[in-house]
């Protein structure tokens, strides 16, 4: 674990944790990362389980931003490991990211409309509805680089997006406030969606 910030990854496997627990993401599928300095991050391992995440570097690998693996966590990266250097590149502020398969975020995401300011606490927190963008795909690819890199040119300070039937796309300072902001989402998509059934 050499010239690992273990600061982080303990922030990371924490993240990790509470996402499980929350059941913002079960199972195996989803991913998480924390950059470390300018061109390297912490991504989840392929194949594995949040829960599966630990503070020793159990489920990460270290990776530039490019998707190549480094010495020191050794294992095969997330699918998604270009989603995560692509947000890191065009966001140099952020410094965490989680991608969960949260079931209401994913069931509003089919209506493919922006996730709507609909609770106080969305409006207190992100100040701007949550945009959703059609990749059909069961990753983020180089191809699909477009939509996402003008969507951030256009609100440069966007904490999060939703991919339609994929999940979330949070961003933070760190992992945890991506986390964070993760629970928040799956929070607001899962009042969207229970209050359109109410006033249909």
């Amino acid at each position: 674990m050499t010239n690992i910030d273990k600061d982080k990854l303990k922030n990371l496997a924490l993240a990790a944790q509470r996402a499980y627990s929350r059941g913002i993401q079960t199972g195996s599928g989803g991913n998480l990362s924390a950059r470390l300095g300018e061109n390297l991050m912490l991504v989840k391992s392929s194949g594995g389980s949040f829960a599966d995440c630990d503070a020793t570097g159990n489920g990460f690998v270290l990776t530039d931003l490019d998707g190549e693996v480094q010495e020191g966590l050794p294992g095969t990266p997330t699918r998604e490991v270009f989603l995560h250097g692509l947000m890191y590149k065009l966001r140099p502020d952020v410094h965490g990211i989680v991608h969960s398969h949260s079931p209401w975020a994913i069931t509003w995401s089919f209506t493919k409309e922006e996730l709507p300011m609909i609770t106080q606490h969305l409006k207190l927190k992100f100040k701007s509805p949550i945009p959703v963008i059609d990749i059909d795909s069961p990753m983020v690819r180089p191809e699909d680089e477009g939509p996402i890199t003008e969507l951030f040119k256009a609100t440069p300070k966007l904490p999060a997006f939703i991919l339609v039937g994929h999940g979330v796309v949070a961003l933070g300072k760190d992992a945890l406030e991506a986390e964070h902001n993760a629970e928040l989402i799956e929070e607001t998509a899962q009042i969207a969606v229970l209050h359109a059934l109410m006033t249909r």
